[in-house]
């Protein structure tokens, strides 16, 4: 059993990039590869979180809890190895995103089994602006529709930071 394993560090939810099928789910590959991560369940958020996409059409889970929906996404048991590489991935060390504990519920099996786990939400410092941005509206899933539209990183303006960007588009009207 995952939980048993002393190599898992941490429950991990994905709801966007991350997911099996998006553009970032190759570092969960990796990860997997060398034994520093295991796909556990199909889950959803128990609380209604507000999901929006950004700029790139990059998703943003924000802590607003009782907004938004309640969110469906794949939970992880992650390494301390696994987790220092998504948490560079997810700019955690630069304002990006943070990384917080949430509350799931896993849909597998039949049975739904609640268990705490932690999330990648946008920073603080713009997480209220985005769900504006939004028009206070989000998803319940980051699905192929959703994410239609998706740039990755690479093919980003390298001129500006991510930060930079993020205050632009939602400082565009």
């Amino acid at each position: 059993m995952v939980a048993e394993d002393d190599r898992f560090h941490s429950f991990i939810f994905t709801y966007g990039t991350l997911k099996r099928g998006f553009s970032n789910h190759a570092l969960i590959q990796d990860l997997a590869a060398t034994g520093d991560a295991v796909f556990v369940a199909a889950c959803r958020t128990t609380a209604a979180l507000p999901l929006v996409c950004g700029p790139y059409r990059v998703p943003f889970l924000l802590n607003l809890p009782g907004s938004g929906h309640r969110v469906s996404g794949e939970l992880y048991a992650v390494s301390a190895r696994g987790l220092d590489r998504m948490d560079e991935l997810e700019g955690t060390t630069r304002g990006h995103y943070e990384r917080l504990p949430i509350e799931i519920e896993e849909v597998d099996g039949g049975g739904s089994r609640r268990r705490w786990a932690e999330a990648y939400f946008a920073h603080d410092g713009y997480a209220a602006e985005l769900w504006r941005k939004s028009g206070e509206r989000g998803f319940c899933s980051y699905s192929e529709k959703e994410a239609a539209g998706y740039v990755k990183r690479k093919d980003r303006p390298q001129n500006l930071s991510f930060l930079e960007q993020i205050r632009l588009y939602v400082e565009s009207s």
